[in-house]
């Protein structure tokens, strides 16, 4: 395991912008709104030779307040609560503790609170004041030494002062642990599908314990949570990303970032897991999602989620394949699965078709046997007549896996429609 950094503090204190500032690039989602991120956020990071994994959590209350600041059937007290039971998790996982506070706010009681928690947890802590970008807010720093901090770094994130010593600092308390383990050797599944349609308790389920949030509110994933996992041997890297909305339905800037982010990470992937919610059946966003997919060229398996609701007959199965399979037509090659999240139906099987769908993405065809199987298609399709004559395909062959690529040579390639 790579060492890793866990990013702790109060809501809205910088965390995560702090985050994208060591990792370089955007991949948490930042705004100036307490409670934007929920779920853990993974990234490595090499630095001076060294390489270790910075983990950015949900905003850490020592105690989830009452009043509600985040919609949803429970006011968010629910969800705050598990924010913090992720925070936790983190700081359990962590091999260094990075707790930032806000130097603009000023050292509050709650921060105090919070590092006496993190105390506890007898681990290396580097206590960082953020939004710190003039020598005149360094002068109000006296109260934050008040903990007899010996590891107090003042920082700007967002203009990134202070941060080459702040990660300096960091590469002194990683413990050195030899990687071999080569990521691009993992099967990587993004688990993508329109909010509310179970990703995240099936990524559970999977894991066999709650790695990300679950919660019947729509949109509770906003990042994408990458986790790597062996199984029979195999080595797996799950995606869990946020639920993919239609643009008109993209209200907030938050919301907006995640469906780039869940589009991104189609990319990302070997094969996605398209997550479709029994009950609602294939909708118009769906067959979107499907086509991002298609157009990447990532396999794809066709993932029926909460399959222990609808009543069922002696063809249900087959019925609603086949309107699976006219809806989203251009992916007729896709595996369907009827599964349920909650009860663990078929979630394992899961993995079996992951491995078939990359085993054919990663196919080679021998250029004889292409050529064979091509010239059978020509004498069933005359090709096309391009400026009066008529154009012949010399032969085919591959030229890259995942996709299977193909090129084919001809005398008239501009003919070709």
């Amino acid at each position: 395991m790579k060492p890793i950094v866990a990013i702790v503090g109060r809501p809205n204190v910088g965390k995560s912008t702090l985050f994208n500032r060591i990792i370089g690039k955007r991949k948490a989602i930042v705004k100036n709104e307490p409670g934007v991120t929920r779920d853990l956020n993974y990234a490595d990071v090499d630095e001076q030779g060294r390489t270790f994994t910075l983990v950015d959590t949900g905003g850490f209350e020592p105690t989830p307040p009452r009043p509600p600041f985040i919609k949803g059937g429970d006011g968010g007290v629910g969800i705050l609560a598990k924010v913090r039971e992720q925070a936790l998790l983190a700081i359990e996982e962590a091999d260094v503790i990075l707790f930032v506070m806000d130097g603009r706010d000023g050292f509050l009681p709650s921060d105090r609170d919070v590092a006496d928690i993190l105390r506890k947890a007898n681990k290396p802590i580097i206590y960082a004041v953020n939004k710190i970008d003039t020598q005149k807010q360094e002068q109000g720093l006296s109260d934050f030494f008040s903990l007899g901090m010996e590891n107090l770094f003042t920082v700007s994130a967002e203009r990134g002062i202070g941060v080459n010593e702040l990660l300096d600092k960091i590469i002194t308390l990683i413990p050195k642990v030899a990687v071999k383990e080569n990521e691009e050797e993992r099967i990587k599944l993004a688990v993508v599908g329109r909010p509310n349609a179970g990703k995240s308790s099936l990524v559970n389920k999977l894991l066999g314990y709650e790695r990300v949030m679950v919660s019947d509110i729509p949109g509770t994933t906003r990042d994408a949570i990458d986790t790597s996992f062996t199984c029979n041997k195999r080595k797996y890297l799950l995606i869990d990303t946020a639920g993919i909305r239609k643009k008109t339905r993209i209200g907030r800037t938050v919301e907006r970032y995640s469906v780039m982010v869940a589009i991104k990470n189609i990319e990302r992937c070997d094969v996605a897991l398209l997550v479709i919610d029994a009950m609602d059946g294939v909708t118009e966003q769906d067959e979107k999602i499907a086509g991002l997919i298609y157009e990447r060229g990532k396999g794809c398996i066709i993932v029926v989620n909460k399959w222990d609701l609808p009543e069922k007959e002696t063809n249900t199965v087959k019925q609603y394949t086949e309107r699976i399979r006219w809806k989203v037509k251009f992916l007729q090659f896709a595996p369907v699965i009827f599964v349920s999240a909650l009860t663990g139906q078929r979630v394992f099987k899961i993995l079996d078709l992951a491995n078939e769908a990359l085993e054919q993405l990663q196919k080679r065809m021998p250029t004889s046997q292409l050529n064979k199987f091509f010239d059978g298609f020509n004498k069933r399709h005359q090709p096309p007549v391009y400026k009066s004559k008529a154009i012949k395909v010399y032969y085919i062959t591959q030229t890259d896996i995942k996709p299977p690529t193909f090129v084919a040579f001809v005398n008239f390639p501009e003919g070709q429609r």
